[in-house]
C-alpha cells in the first residue's frame, strides 16, 4: 500500500439559490501505513472569489474576515496536488463530499485534479463493521463514543481525529475477533444503524454527515485527543494490532478500492 493521506475540506454552507459549496480550508496529514504514524502535514485557508458567500460569524473561526487575507485556490493548487496525487486518500464521507469539492476547485482554475491510487472512506467502512454501536456515524459522534474529544471542525484537526477514530475502531474489532464469544455479544444494545438509503444527497445534507458545528461553545485543550477512552487495554491492543497485518478486522478497515 502507498502512503496514506488523511484529508478534510471545510466549505461554505449553501443558502437560498446558491447550491455550490465553496472550499474555505484544506488540511491533510501523511500517514505511514505500516505503523499509522503521521509523517507530514499541510493546511491552508482558501479565499473564495466571492467573499459574500462566507458567513461573517462561524464557531470554527473560519469567518469572512479570516479568509479575506487567505490565498485563492489557484495559489495553493500546486501544493495540494503534490500532497494528494498518487496516494491513498482517507477521510470521512470523502467520496460524496470532499472528493467532489476537490474536482470542482480544480475545474474552476482549468486544471486537472489530483488522482488517488485508492480511496478509504471511513464512513462507508465503519457503517459495515461498526455502525450498530456508534449511532449516526458522524465524526463528532464517533469521537464522543471513544471519548477522544470535541470535533473542532477545522481541516487539519478533523483529519487527525479521523486517524484516531480509525485506530480505536480497529482496536475494538481486533479485540472482538480475539474473544468473539465474550465481547461481541455486548455491542448491539440500544444502538442505531445508519440508513442504507442510496438516494443522491444535496451538498447541505453531505455537510451534515460530516458533523456540522453547533452553537455550543467548547474549551480547547493543548492536546485535543484524550486517548484514555478505552484505558490501558486499548493501548496494548494497538501494539498488537500493528503486528496483526493478516487479521480480518485490520484488513477490513484498511481495504481500499482501486479507482482505475
Amino acid at each position: 500500500m502507498g502512503e496514506l493521506v488523511f484529508f478534510d475540506v471545510e466549505t461554505t454552507m449553501p443558502t437560498g439559490a446558491e447550491r455550490r459549496c465553496w472550499m474555505l480550508e484544506f488540511g491533510a496529514i501523511l500517514v505511514c501505513p505500516r505503523n499509522l504514524v503521521e509523517i507530514g502535514s499541510y493546511c491552508t485557508l482558501i479565499r473564495p472569489t466571492d467573499l459574500s458567500v462566507v458567513a461573517p460569524h462561524r464557531i470554527s473561526g473560519i469567518t469572512r474576515e479570516a479568509v479575506s487575507s487567505a490565498p485563492p485556490f489557484e495559489e495553493v493548487a500546486d501544493q495540494i496536488y503534490k500532497i494528494m496525487h498518487g496516494r491513498v486518500w482517507v477521510g470521512h464521507n470523502i467520496r460524496r463530499f470532499d472528493c467532489p469539492r476537490m474536482k470542482e476547485a480544480y475545474a474552476d482554475i482549468g486544471r486537472s485534479a489530483p488522482e488517488p491510487i485508492g480511496i478509504i472512506d471511513s464512513l462507508n467502512v465503519l457503517s459495515q463493521g461498526f455502525g450498530r454501536r456508534a449511532g449516526d456515524l458522524k465524526m463528532a459522534t464517533l469521537a464522543s463514543y471513544f471519548k477522544i474529544g470535541p470535533q473542532k471542525h477545522r481541516s487539519l484537526d478533523d483529519a487527525r481525529m479521523n486517524l484516531e477514530v480509525i485506530k480505536h475502531c480497529a482496536t475494538v474489532l481486533f479485540l472482538e475477533s480475539s474473544l468473539p464469544n465474550i465481547l461481541a455479544n455486548n455491542n448491539n444494545i440500544g444502538m442505531v444503524t445508519r440508513s442504507k438509503a442510496t438516494a443522491t444527497l444535496t451538498c447541505r445534507q453531505e455537510i451534515s454527515r460530516k458533523s456540522p458545528p453547533t452553537c455550543t461553545a467548547t474549551t480547547h485543550r493543548a492536546s485535543p485527543y484524550n486517548t484514555r477512552g478505552l484505558g490501558k487495554v486499548v493501548e496494548k491492543a494497538k501494539d498488537a494490532l500493528r503486528g496483526a497485518r493478516g487479521s480480518r478486522p485490520l484488513n477490513t478497515l484498511l481495504r481500499h478500492s482501486l479507482l482505475r
